[in-house]
């Protein structure tokens, strides 16, 4: 798989860093002054049973408290089926417009004849990020991502929050406004880090053009009543593990929380959303990518009592999408 495309979107936001203001956003939401406030967060929900299961063990064994579910997959359903029997999960969209692997993949909801730019020579939605951006118009990315939201509630689900697979809605500016423009106009929270975005300027690299209309698209969200990150963690998928195929669970989950605590510790005071990719790998999984390893190590660290000691004896206060939208529409205009 390509190395972490989601790192497309992040990459476009090195204007925050130098965004003064007095308040984090975290701040404006109610919450104490310096402290650290994140999302546990799990993407690619509904992308298969294995990536369910993980979401599933993840929150209900563990301390993620977030996910978010790829509407055009094929174990949407299979989720949907335990939604109805645990309402309250924070279940957002993962807004996805690109279908990346090799012999397991998926069409857009809206079909060919509705976004044909969306749409490869195997009837699939493109397999990277680029390809979606040369071949599909603004006009088609928002039919489908309107398309998503609609399926999401005739399934009876109101998503907490919006965000992009593989970052494809940030890939160019007009793909971005049409994101916010359905966020804003659904009413659904959106992933956008306009605050400090500290961890996600460490490798960033933005045309110096886009900072002016990234930095006033943060406060045009918060403006509309809708909350805003401070930073992203999302480098999990990159952390480094043995090449040792035979490594335990128990060494596999040690790893994995050690390089959580790490990281988790270098975020700045302020909202952060730290996403990752909970999986309980099946046989089959291998023949879907071969990142399975990586993700079955994110499910182990969520549910390691370490990792909660952790969260606990830093007094980092967790939050999700649904109680961000509360805060915010009690925050009023500061």
């Amino acid at each position: 798989m390509q190395k972490r495309l989601a790192v497309v979107f992040i990459l476009l936001f090195s204007f925050s860093a130098v965004q003064s203001q007095e308040l984090t956003y975290a701040e404006r939401l109610g919450f104490p002054k310096g402290s650290k406030v994140i999302i546990l967060h799990i993407d690619d929900v509904g992308m298969s049973w294995d990536s369910n299961q993980g979401a599933i063990q993840a929150m209900e064994s563990g301390v993620a408290n977030s996910l978010s579910i790829m509407m055009p997959c094929p174990w949407v359903p299979g989720f949907m089926h335990y939604m109805k029997d645990h309402p309250n999960v924070d279940a957002g969209l993962h807004l996805t417009l690109t279908s990346e692997w090799k012999d397991y993949r998926w069409p857009p909801l809206s079909g060919r004849p509705a976004v044909p730019g969306l749409v490869d020579q195997e009837g699939a939605m493109w397999r990277s990020v680029e390809l979606v951006a040369q071949n599909a118009s603004a006009d088609e990315v928002e039919t489908e991502i309107r398309e998503q939201v609609r399926r999401a509630r005739e399934l009876g689900l109101e998503p907490t929050h919006l965000d992009s697979h593989m970052g494809t809605l940030f890939a160019t500016l007009e793909f971005i406004e049409r994101y916010v423009k359905v966020g804003i106009e659904t009413k659904i929270p959106l992933m956008f880090p306009g605050g400090h975005a500290t961890m996600v300027t460490k490798t960033s690299r933005v045309p110096a053009e886009w900072n002016g209309p990234l930095k006033a698209t943060g406060k045009r969200i918060w403006e509309a009543g809708l909350p805003v990150l401070d930073d992203i963690h999302n480098i999990s998928y990159d952390f480094e593990y043995p090449k040792d195929e035979n490594l335990s669970d128990e060494q596999l989950q040690k790893l994995a929380t050690k390089q959580y605590i790490e990281s988790i510790r270098q975020l700045k005071p302020g909202l952060s959303m730290v996403i990752m990719h909970c999986t309980a790998p099946s046989e089959v999984f291998k023949h879907i990518g071969a990142s399975g390893r990586v993700r079955k190590a994110d499910m182990l660290a969520m549910t390691d009592p370490a990792f909660r000691k952790f969260l606990n004896d830093e007094k980092i206060i967790l939050t999700t999408w649904r109680e961000l939208k509360q805060l915010r529409q009690k925050a009023g205009v500061k």
